[in-house]
């Protein structure tokens, strides 16, 4: 065998420059990044993600293998860099599912992020789910009510919701069914459950899970990095660090109200072509939020969507 071979795999997990690489034997490389790829002109913080397909040569000696490029994504999940404003973090690549779970108590998750979730999946096609965590925290007639409220925002726009609890078996069967057979990317604040989540569908993987601050009543972080686990039943899931906002990033003014769904079906029966939905004559989109057809919570994350591009 000679002492170098070119190789392909899927990255797992990114630490800084080392990349976990498995091949489709089940086989697990440690590597690094070879220079000429950080020099592509990329915007972004990560020119490699979890989800990325590389290839990259083995080195017997050093059992170790170094990347050499990456094949083309069939998309991706990016959002705005918390520390450079003109960059961007990729989040993972080549998903066929994104899963945001929140929860309306222990933390709340506000609305808006929920809808900036699901404008960065349409921007990008990537079907979304929502999973409302927690359910069992839903101890008065007024959360009940207001759960149900936010449930049907969504499903009225056509998005899959499933009310549920991560720490009761009862909903195991429910995990499988969602991530069987696909690469699910996982979202969501840090303390809403993501890696308890995981863990009910796939036991043995026994990732840490977090505490709730008392002081603050938001999450502390597990995950450090974004990481790819494999699935028994097939697929595997994503599960990256919990963030406390959804940023935008490479999306435009004029594009955005077509990664709405609800405002997507009015918007070619307005008047103008160029019509922003905020106060022109003649808006279909208008139209429609008076009549209900709407939700103004969702019109309402739209216009502050609008003002921070």
């Amino acid at each position: 065998m000679s002492q170098t071979e070119e190789r392909i795999g899927v990255i797992m997990r990114t630490t800084g420059s080392f990349y976990r690489v498995r091949e489709t034997n089940g086989k697990i490389t440690e590597c690094t990044l070879r220079g000429k790829i950080r020099t592509q002109g990329l915007k972004s913080t990560n020119p490699l993600a979890v989800g990325d397909i590389v290839r990259f040569t083995w080195h017997a000696d050093e059992q170790t293998g170094a990347i050499s490029g990456f094949e083309k994504r069939k998309n991706y999940i990016l959002r705005k860099s918390v520390n450079l404003s003109k960059q961007y973090h990729i989040l993972c690549a080549n998903v066929d599912q994104a899963l945001l779970i929140a929860t309306l108590e222990e933390p709340f998750t506000p609305l808006g992020y929920i809808d900036r979730f699901l404008v960065t999946c349409e921007a990008y096609h990537i079907p979304a789910i929502l999973v409302f965590n927690k359910v069992d925290r839903l101890t008065t007639p007024k959360l009940m009510e207001k759960a149900e409220a936010y449930y049907a925002i969504y499903r009225q726009i056509g998005y899959p919701v499933y009310p549920f609890c991560a720490e009761s078996q009862i909903y195991r069967n429910q995990a499988i069914e969602i991530l069987k057979d696909k690469t699910t990317f996982l979202g969501g604040h840090s303390g809403a459950g993501k890696s308890t989540f995981i863990n009910l569908a796939e036991p043995e993987l026994t990732l840490r899970t977090g505490h709730i601050s008392e002081s603050s009543g938001k999450g502390k972080h597990t995950t450090t990095f974004a990481e790819m686990f494999p699935l028994s039943f097939g697929g595997a899931v994503i599960d990256a660090p919990g963030f406390k906002e959804m940023e935008l990033y490479d999306i435009h003014k004029w594009e955005l109200s077509g990664y709405f769904p609800e405002m997507r079906k009015y918007m070619s029966a307005c008047k103008f072509n160029d019509c922003t939905h905020t106060q022109e004559p003649g808006c279909a989109v208008l139209d429609a939020l008076a009549a209900g057809f709407i939700s103004e919570t969702r019109y309402h994350t739209y216009l502050g969507m609008l003002s921070s591009l």
